[in-house]
Protein backbone atom coordinates (compact mmCIF):
# COMPACT_ATOMS: atom_id res chain seq x y z
CA UNK A 1 0.00 0.00 0.00
CA UNK A 2 1.26 3.45 -0.90
CA UNK A 3 0.30 6.91 0.32
CA UNK A 4 -3.24 8.22 0.09
CA UNK A 5 -4.10 9.12 -3.51
CA UNK A 6 -6.22 12.24 -3.99
CA UNK A 7 -8.14 11.36 -7.13
CA UNK A 8 -11.19 12.51 -9.03
CA UNK A 9 -14.17 10.33 -9.84
CA UNK A 10 -13.40 10.37 -13.57
CA UNK A 11 -10.03 8.71 -12.98
CA UNK A 12 -11.63 5.99 -10.87
CA UNK A 13 -14.33 5.38 -13.48
CA UNK A 14 -11.57 4.88 -16.04
CA UNK A 15 -9.77 2.45 -13.72
CA UNK A 16 -12.97 0.48 -13.13
CA UNK A 17 -13.63 0.39 -16.87
CA UNK A 18 -10.17 -1.09 -17.46
CA UNK A 19 -11.05 -3.87 -15.02
CA UNK A 20 -14.30 -4.48 -16.89
CA UNK A 21 -12.45 -4.70 -20.19
CA UNK A 22 -9.67 -7.05 -19.09
CA UNK A 23 -11.60 -10.18 -20.12
CA UNK A 24 -13.54 -12.59 -17.93
CA UNK A 25 -15.15 -11.67 -14.64
CA UNK A 26 -13.46 -9.20 -12.30
CA UNK A 27 -14.48 -8.29 -8.75
CA UNK A 28 -13.51 -4.85 -7.45
CA UNK A 29 -13.56 -4.60 -3.66
CA UNK A 30 -14.09 -1.18 -2.08
CA UNK A 31 -13.33 -1.10 1.65
CA UNK A 32 -13.24 1.57 4.32
CA UNK A 33 -14.55 2.56 7.73
CA UNK A 34 -18.24 3.24 8.44
CA UNK A 35 -19.21 6.50 6.76
CA UNK A 36 -16.15 6.62 4.50
CA UNK A 37 -18.23 6.93 1.33
CA UNK A 38 -17.93 3.38 0.01
CA UNK A 39 -21.55 3.26 -1.14
CA UNK A 40 -21.37 6.69 -2.76
CA UNK A 41 -18.32 5.69 -4.78
CA UNK A 42 -19.70 2.25 -5.67
CA UNK A 43 -23.03 3.68 -6.84
CA UNK A 44 -21.24 6.29 -8.94
CA UNK A 45 -19.07 3.64 -10.62
CA UNK A 46 -22.01 1.36 -11.37
CA UNK A 47 -23.98 4.26 -12.83
CA UNK A 48 -21.03 5.35 -14.99
CA UNK A 49 -20.33 1.84 -16.32
CA UNK A 50 -23.96 1.03 -17.04
CA UNK A 51 -24.54 -2.60 -17.97
CA UNK A 52 -20.86 -3.46 -17.52
CA UNK A 53 -21.01 -3.38 -13.71
CA UNK A 54 -23.28 -4.48 -10.89
CA UNK A 55 -23.12 -3.88 -7.13
CA UNK A 56 -22.96 -6.60 -4.47
CA UNK A 57 -22.90 -5.10 -0.96
CA UNK A 58 -21.29 -6.81 2.03
CA UNK A 59 -23.96 -5.25 4.27
CA UNK A 60 -26.53 -7.54 2.62
CA UNK A 61 -24.99 -10.36 4.66
CA UNK A 62 -25.87 -8.85 8.04
CA UNK A 63 -27.33 -11.41 10.41
CA UNK A 64 -31.01 -10.77 11.09
CA UNK A 65 -31.88 -8.72 14.17
CA UNK A 66 -33.60 -11.75 15.71
CA UNK A 67 -30.37 -13.77 15.40
CA UNK A 68 -28.29 -10.92 16.80
CA UNK A 69 -30.64 -10.78 19.79
CA UNK A 70 -30.26 -14.54 20.28
CA UNK A 71 -26.48 -14.22 20.15
CA UNK A 72 -26.40 -11.18 22.43
CA UNK A 73 -24.83 -8.99 19.74
CA UNK A 74 -27.66 -6.60 18.87
CA UNK A 75 -26.02 -3.68 20.68
CA UNK A 76 -23.03 -3.81 18.32
CA UNK A 77 -24.70 -4.56 14.99
CA UNK A 78 -22.15 -3.89 12.26
CA UNK A 79 -19.20 -5.52 14.06
CA UNK A 80 -17.36 -8.26 12.13
CA UNK A 81 -19.07 -11.09 14.01
CA UNK A 82 -22.57 -9.80 13.13
CA UNK A 83 -22.28 -10.90 9.49
CA UNK A 84 -22.65 -14.19 7.64
CA UNK A 85 -19.12 -14.12 6.25
CA UNK A 86 -19.34 -17.70 4.97
CA UNK A 87 -22.46 -16.82 2.99
CA UNK A 88 -20.75 -13.73 1.60
CA UNK A 89 -17.69 -15.71 0.49
CA UNK A 90 -19.87 -18.40 -1.05
CA UNK A 91 -21.72 -15.77 -3.07
CA UNK A 92 -18.44 -14.18 -4.21
CA UNK A 93 -17.19 -17.60 -5.33
CA UNK A 94 -20.36 -18.16 -7.36
CA UNK A 95 -20.03 -14.67 -8.84
CA UNK A 96 -16.39 -15.30 -9.74
CA UNK A 97 -17.32 -18.48 -11.63
CA UNK A 98 -19.61 -16.43 -13.91
CA UNK A 99 -21.22 -19.57 -15.30
CA UNK A 100 -24.84 -18.80 -14.42
CA UNK A 101 -26.99 -15.98 -13.01
CA UNK A 102 -26.48 -15.34 -9.31
CA UNK A 103 -29.18 -13.81 -7.13
CA UNK A 104 -27.86 -11.85 -4.17
CA UNK A 105 -29.48 -9.98 -1.27
CA UNK A 106 -29.48 -6.23 -0.72
CA UNK A 107 -29.42 -4.34 2.59
CA UNK A 108 -32.33 -1.93 3.04
CA UNK A 109 -31.26 0.78 5.50
CA UNK A 110 -34.83 1.95 6.00
CA UNK A 111 -35.65 -1.53 7.33
CA UNK A 112 -32.18 -2.26 8.79
CA UNK A 113 -32.52 -5.70 7.19
CA UNK A 114 -31.38 -7.68 4.15
CA UNK A 115 -33.84 -8.64 1.40
CA UNK A 116 -32.98 -11.89 -0.37
CA UNK A 117 -32.89 -12.31 -4.14
CA UNK A 118 -32.83 -8.57 -4.86
CA UNK A 119 -29.81 -8.34 -7.18
CA UNK A 120 -29.39 -10.46 -10.32
CA UNK A 121 -25.80 -10.82 -11.52
CA UNK A 122 -25.75 -12.19 -15.06
CA UNK A 123 -22.73 -14.11 -16.41
CA UNK A 124 -22.08 -11.56 -19.15
CA UNK A 125 -21.58 -8.64 -16.73
CA UNK A 126 -17.78 -8.26 -16.65
CA UNK A 127 -17.37 -6.29 -13.40
CA UNK A 128 -18.90 -6.90 -9.99
CA UNK A 129 -18.26 -4.18 -7.41
CA UNK A 130 -18.50 -5.24 -3.79
CA UNK A 131 -18.18 -2.78 -0.93
CA UNK A 132 -17.99 -3.13 2.82
CA UNK A 133 -16.01 -2.51 5.95
CA UNK A 134 -14.21 -5.82 6.35
CA UNK A 135 -13.08 -6.94 2.90
CA UNK A 136 -9.41 -6.71 3.84
CA UNK A 137 -9.30 -8.36 7.25
CA UNK A 138 -6.54 -10.97 7.34
CA UNK A 139 -5.86 -14.10 9.36
CA UNK A 140 -4.74 -11.99 12.33
CA UNK A 141 -8.40 -11.17 12.91
CA UNK A 142 -9.85 -14.28 14.50
CA UNK A 143 -13.62 -13.61 14.52
CA UNK A 144 -14.92 -15.34 11.41
CA UNK A 145 -13.14 -16.32 8.24
CA UNK A 146 -12.84 -12.79 6.83
CA UNK A 147 -9.39 -13.66 5.47
CA UNK A 148 -11.14 -15.75 2.82
CA UNK A 149 -12.58 -12.61 1.18
CA UNK A 150 -9.43 -10.85 -0.10
CA UNK A 151 -8.22 -13.72 -2.36
CA UNK A 152 -11.56 -13.59 -4.21
CA UNK A 153 -11.13 -9.93 -5.19
CA UNK A 154 -9.36 -8.90 -8.38
CA UNK A 155 -8.44 -5.46 -7.07
CA UNK A 156 -9.09 -3.60 -3.82
CA UNK A 157 -9.48 0.09 -3.04
CA UNK A 158 -9.58 1.56 0.47
CA UNK A 159 -11.56 4.79 0.83
CA UNK A 160 -10.04 7.13 3.42
CA UNK A 161 -11.65 10.57 3.66
CA UNK A 162 -10.91 13.30 6.16
CA UNK A 163 -11.73 11.82 9.59
CA UNK A 164 -13.81 14.74 10.85
CA UNK A 165 -15.79 14.72 7.62
CA UNK A 166 -16.37 10.97 7.88
CA UNK A 167 -17.71 11.21 11.43
CA UNK A 168 -19.96 14.16 10.60
CA UNK A 169 -21.40 12.31 7.62
CA UNK A 170 -21.89 9.16 9.70
CA UNK A 171 -23.80 11.01 12.43
CA UNK A 172 -25.99 12.64 9.77
CA UNK A 173 -26.71 9.26 8.18
CA UNK A 174 -27.84 7.75 11.47
CA UNK A 175 -30.12 10.73 12.03
CA UNK A 176 -31.52 10.37 8.52
CA UNK A 177 -32.52 6.79 9.26
CA UNK A 178 -34.35 7.56 12.46
CA UNK A 179 -31.91 7.97 15.36
CA UNK A 180 -32.09 11.07 17.52
CA UNK A 181 -29.06 13.41 17.38
CA UNK A 182 -27.87 12.03 20.73
CA UNK A 183 -28.34 8.40 19.67
CA UNK A 184 -26.65 9.06 16.31
CA UNK A 185 -23.60 10.60 17.94
CA UNK A 186 -23.37 7.88 20.60
CA UNK A 187 -23.50 5.08 18.00
CA UNK A 188 -21.09 6.82 15.62
CA UNK A 189 -18.48 7.54 18.30
CA UNK A 190 -19.07 4.22 20.08
CA UNK A 191 -19.88 1.04 18.15
CA UNK A 192 -19.01 2.49 14.74
CA UNK A 193 -15.72 3.96 15.92
CA UNK A 194 -14.62 0.66 17.46
CA UNK A 195 -15.36 -1.00 14.11
CA UNK A 196 -13.50 1.79 12.30
CA UNK A 197 -10.37 0.98 14.28
CA UNK A 198 -10.54 -2.64 13.12
CA UNK A 199 -11.03 -1.51 9.52
CA UNK A 200 -8.16 0.99 9.63
CA UNK A 201 -5.74 -1.77 10.59
CA UNK A 202 -6.59 -3.59 7.36
CA UNK A 203 -5.84 -0.71 4.97
CA UNK A 204 -2.29 -1.96 4.34
CA UNK A 205 -3.68 -4.84 2.29
CA UNK A 206 -5.42 -2.56 -0.24
CA UNK A 207 -4.05 -2.04 -3.74
CA UNK A 208 -4.94 1.66 -3.55
CA UNK A 209 -5.86 4.02 -0.70
CA UNK A 210 -8.06 6.85 -1.94
CA UNK A 211 -9.38 10.26 -1.01
CA UNK A 212 -12.05 10.84 -3.65
CA UNK A 213 -13.04 14.13 -5.30
CA UNK A 214 -16.46 14.12 -6.93
CA UNK A 215 -15.95 17.36 -8.84
CA UNK A 216 -13.46 15.95 -11.32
Amino acid sequence: MGDVEHVGLAELVAAARRLAERGGRAILGIAGAPGAGKSVLSDALVEALGGDAVLLGMDAFHLADSELERLGRADRKGAPDTFDVDGYCSTLQRVLAADRPVYAPVFDRSLEAAIAGSVRIDPEVPLVITEGNYLLLDAAYEQGDWAAVRPLLTETWFVQPDEAQRLAWLVARHERYGRSPEEAREWSYGTDQRNAAVVAASAALADRVLSVRYDG
